[in-house]
């Protein structure tokens, strides 16, 4: 047996760390996840670096920030000469693996990884809004049709997850189990639930479906609202969303977050089944949260808690102490630098990620702050800076905002008026603009929109071959009358 770890890492789309039994969800049923916490270790303050999908796993891939990586949205390809952890795995001497998800745009469908099984369901060209998605066209996007096709039925997103699950399970029972070497392996499994549309199997609806609480904190629509939180309910339509929508589409979101759990579970048995579990590094996180209601808001893509945080959870029996707690400021990037590190792994250059390993090793070694960004191709360019008990929110050409995360861990109370909160404001805010131009940002990425356009042209006509494509019939996709 090699003396060098094993590593398993699992990344889900859009899993807020709030829906969660060990992260003090009281009716969520997560007993994969929750026994890996209590043997592992557990991050209550993980940050995404983006509150949306490809700009945020891209920088988990690469350990930079997307003002680094020049991916601000869904549409912007990372750069093949930027290394991620995938190439830093291989230049130690690993073999990375990924089955399922990456939601990477571009001819680079690796970016390091030896091999791939099972890919993303949309064109490597041509972003995901094209896909036909049958009855539940219009509910995978942040649209009022996600919570209008809810409830009971079947999500596409989760037939692709099982088929992850089982090219990961036969990989591992059949290649894993009976490989004569020792070399140790180097796994990635990608999820693409608990993502919208929020419709789960009927199973798993009607665990919930009669016990699923309503959002803890509602806000009605009003014209006192902060300018972008207005603008985004009333273009996406939810000023207003009736009980019937709000429950049915929670009850969806909890019983998809469970199937992901079942699933998590089997692959880490199959693991245990073949003696190779001790000696793995297991990662759990997700590239970002789910509003769910709260704050009457749904989906990704603001700084409130639920849409920007992630679950992070990191076992290794071998090595690690079990049921340890961490409440310190963390980021997505910190879980490349994390991997590297434990692997023994060449560090990546220009990394802003820090390794975990010494704190949990018992030495405290983090710089308290994070910063998420959230932009868009129509003139967002948002950025928040968590330091210690604050969380500051930039946006360009609005208001800021100011929280007091201790006091006021709902973000309830706008601090940025108050006399006694100037100083640290104006601190805050000089942090958040160093070595980040808003206005630079803003033309990259209208400049990058137009060159996109032309992609998207050339794909739509030319139709070329997308590599690692997984076929999403819309078929799959339907509610149960």
């Amino acid at each position: 047996m090699s003396d060098k770890p094993n590593i398993l890492y699992i990344h889900s789309d859009q899993h807020t760390p709030n829906v969660l039994g060990c992260y003090g969800d009281p009716i969520v049923k997560t007993p994969n996840l929750d026994a890996l916490a209590a043997e592992g270790v557990m991050f209550t303050n993980a940050y995404a670096p983006s509150p949306i999908c490809t700009p945020s796993r891209m920088s988990t891939l690469t350990g930079r920030y997307p003002y680094k990586t020049e991916c601000w949205t869904n549409y912007n390809v990372l750069d093949s000469g930027i290394p991620t952890f995938a190439h830093a795995m291989g230049a130690g001497g690993y073999k990375p693996i990924l089955f399922g998800r990456m939601h990477s745009i571009g001819p680079d469908q690796l970016h390091g990884y030896a091999e791939r099984y099972i890919g993303d369901h949309c064109s490597n060209f041509v972003d995901s809004l094209d896909v036909d998605h049958g009855e539940l066209q219009g509910a995978p996007f942040p649209e009022r049709a996600s919570l209008q096709k809810s409830g009971s039925g079947q999500n596409a997103y989760q037939v692709h997850d099982e088929d992850v699950t089982t090219s990961a399970l036969k990989y591992i029972n059949e290649e894993l189990a009976n490989k004569e070497d020792d070399e140790p392996f180097c796994l990635t499994v990608g999820y693409m639930l608990p993502h919208q549309p929020y419709v789960a199997r009927k199973e798993d609806y009607d665990l919930y479906k009669d016990i699923i609480t309503m959002p803890k904190i509602e806000t009605p629509f009003s014209e006192d609202l902060h300018p972008h939180i207005r603008e985004w309910r009333r273009d996406k339509d939810i000023e207003e969303v009736s009980v019937e929508e709000i429950k049915r589409a929670r009850a969806a979101y909890w019983g998809l977050v469970t199937r992901t759990d079942i699933m998590i579970g089997e692959i880490i048995q199959a693991l245990k089944d073949n003696g190779l579990y001790d000696n793995t590094i297991v990662v759990y996180s997700s590239d970002h949260g789910d509003q769910v209601g709260e704050h009457s808001l749904w989906w990704k893509m603001t700084f409130y808690e639920n849409s920007v945080k992630v679950p992070l959870i990191i076992s290794w029996p071998e090595k690690l102490k079990g049921g340890q707690v961490f409440d310190q400021l963390v980021s997505s990037l910190d879980i490349s630098a994390t991997m590297l590190d434990a692997l023994s792994c060449p560090p990546l250059p220009n990394i802003q990620g820090r390794s975990l390993m010494p704190l949990m090793q018992g030495h405290d070694n983090l710089e308290d702050k994070v910063f998420s960004e959230f932009c868009n191709h129509k003139g967002m360019v948002h950025r928040m800076l968590r330091k210690g008990d604050y969380k500051f929110n930039f946006y360009y050409g609005l208001p800021n905002q100011l929280f007091n995360m201790k006091e006021d861990p709902d973000e309830l109370s706008d601090l940025i008026d108050d006399p006694f909160h100037q100083a640290l404001a104006q601190e805050m805010e000089a942090e958040v603009l160093h070595g980040w131009d808003p206005k630079e940002i803003t033309e990259k990425i209208l400049s990058k929109r137009q060159d996109y356009e032309v992609i998207e042209g050339w794909a739509q006509n030319i139709n070329p071959v997308s590599q690692y494509y997984w076929d999403l019939d819309p078929a799959m996709d339907y509610l149960d009358k």
